[in-house]
């Protein structure tokens, strides 16, 4: 987590719960106009899945036999 989403989280919780409400509400409107359909990246995803693929690319992969499901 970012100091700047820590900060901000920081603040909210000071307020009352329906301030909090409204800035909750507030953010998400943001971020449907940013992103209606939830396709877009945010930078450290975008950096998590370039490491992933470049992991993939490499071979380094765990097998299914490898991992315990239970």
């Amino acid at each position: 987590m970012s100091a700047l989403t820590k900060e901000t989280i920081d603040m909210m919780e000071m307020l009352p719960e329906s301030e909090q409400s409204l800035i909750n509400e507030f953010v998400k409107r943001v971020v449907l106009a940013w992103d209606p359909d939830y396709t877009k990246a945010t930078p450290r995803e975008a950096a998590d899945m370039k490491r992933a693929e470049e992991e993939f690319a490499r071979g380094d992969t765990v097998s299914h036999e490898d991992i315990d499901w239970d």
